[in-house]
């Protein structure tokens, strides 16, 4: 990943959208570079793929992926991220699709300040195999 992290706050006393806002740049980033890596896109295309995979929906449609394989601890991570209070809801997405969207951001945010970057990275694994083999089902369609 991109730094080290050393928090001056235990994490657990983090709230789940403080982890959230970390863990939105973190999921953003992952997604930019592996569209470069697996694309020859133009810039345009490249920054619409992006938008649409970190989208409330295909975030939530992520999180439902990863959920079977999550450890009992980061269950309880992705539990506060859902149940946290927010003042807005996205207009391009349901509320139940944007609660499911802010655990995912939670749980990345929550891994990445502990310097879990193997951990992030095959949970991601799993979210953009699912993510890809949803989008090349619908350009299929």
């Amino acid at each position: 990943m991109l730094f080290e992290t050393h928090s001056q706050f235990d994490i657990r006393e983090q709230s789940p959208l403080a982890l959230a806002f970390v863990g939105d740049g973190v999921f953003e980033l992952l997604v930019r570079q592996r569209a470069v890596e697996t694309t020859r896109l133009p810039l345009q295309k490249l920054h619409t793929m992006t938008v649409g995979y970190v989208s409330a929906r295909h975030q939530a449609a992520g999180l439902h992926a990863i959920e079977p394989l999550l450890t009992e601890q980061e269950a309880g991570v992705v539990r506060r991220g859902r149940n946290a209070e927010k003042a807005s809801v996205s207009k391009n997405a349901t509320r139940e699709e944007y609660t499911a969207s802010t655990a995912l951001e939670s749980l990345f945010g929550w891994l990445y300040l502990q310097n879990r970057q193997q951990r992030i990275l095959e949970l991601f694994d799993v979210i953009w195999q699912t993510l890809a083999e949803a989008h090349d089902a619908a350009q299929q369609n």
